[in-house]
């Protein structure tokens, strides 16, 4: 079986909340326009940056329904669907087939720091029961558990797992997998901190799996795109070195804190996060604002710079 192939900017978009705080479908019907209008090939909804672990069950439910009803006919729509268990994230994933997903992004149960074995047990495990498309997001700062290339290679076997994240800083083994797992389309993250972009898309990376592409999916999607000529790779260079001050705001507070207190700062429908987040202070969030206009991102895009309220 031929593999589903992604190339190119993968967003992991917020989930926008209404004054009231619940999930707001018209204004993931404007993100997702914002999104696709601008070169995006695939979204995450209920990554790390959409606040899972801050929706109820039902509403995780019922966001995977209405959403894939707004799916653009260019676009992936995956989903989350981690868990605290194997069952339940078997559950996830089927309800998201069910649903109309093209796929599903999982990282390892979190806080049990279960040994990598065994993670790599559940891994198969959801694999074999299901056909829905799966990625593996290797991320232990988010989960402890860290899987090494020998492990991941076994995963890519499996013909239903066909997109690795990798948020490790190790160069050497997105090289390995890439080497070994040309049918696999690797997407790093775009932590700048981390520093995978450069040799990951040097290397024959397919894309960034992202969220700078919230705010800035034009340029993403040119950062995103593989390099298959030396033109890539100069427009890559200079889309990167002029990303650099947005992609560490980005990530200068746990996601999606950053990311979202500056979306809600450019006038995007996005709410207020989830309690016991709060957004960043106008003092923390003046250095999002600026690498906004030095970009001039709020032309581009018409954004309508504000302070808001924490």
């Amino acid at each position: 079986m031929t593999k589903m192939r992604i190339e190119g900017s993968f967003v992991a978009t917020v989930t926008p909340f209404d004054a009231t705080g619940a999930v707001d479908y018209g204004a993931f019907r404007t993100l997702i326009r914002h999104l696709g209008d601008h070169g995006t090939r695939a979204v995450l909804f209920m990554g790390s940056t959409g606040e899972p672990t801050l929706l109820s069950p039902e509403e995780k439910k019922r966001l995977i329904v209405e959403t894939t009803k707004l799916r653009p006919a260019d676009m992936l729509f995956f989903y989350g669907c981690s868990g605290a268990t194997t069952d339940q994230v078997i559950d996830n994933v089927r309800f998201a087939a069910a649903s109309g997903a093209d796929g599903a992004i999982i990282a390892p149960p979190p806080y049990i720091c279960a040994p990598e074995s065994d993670i790599v047990e559940f891994y198969l495990e959801v694999a074999d029961a299901t056909d829905l498309p799966l990625g593996v997001y290797n991320n232990p700062p988010r989960v402890k558990t860290d899987l090494d290339w020998t492990q991941l290679l076994r995963l890519f076997a499996h013909p239903n797992i066909v997109v690795h994240k990798e948020s490790t800083a190790r160069v050497g083994q997105v090289g390995r997998i890439l080497a070994a797992r040309p049918d696999v389309s690797v997407m790093c993250c775009d932590s700048p901190n981390l520093g995978l972009v450069v040799p990951t898309m040097a290397l024959g990376g397919h894309g960034t799996a992202n969220m700078t592409g919230n705010l800035a999916p034009a340029e993403m999607a040119t950062l995103s795109t593989p390099w298959r000529s030396e033109g890539d790779a100069a427009r890559f260079r200079e889309r990167y070195l002029a990303l650099l001050p947005l992609m560490h705001f980005n990530y200068s507070a746990i996601n999606p804190v950053a990311v979202k207190s500056l979306m809600r700062a450019c006038g995007l429908p996005v709410g207020s996060l989830r309690k016991p987040l709060r957004g960043l202070d106008p003092a923390a969030l003046a250095a999002g604002i600026q690498a906004i206009r030095d970009l001039g991102l709020d032309k581009r895009y018409g954004y309508d710079l504000r302070v808001p309220a924490v």
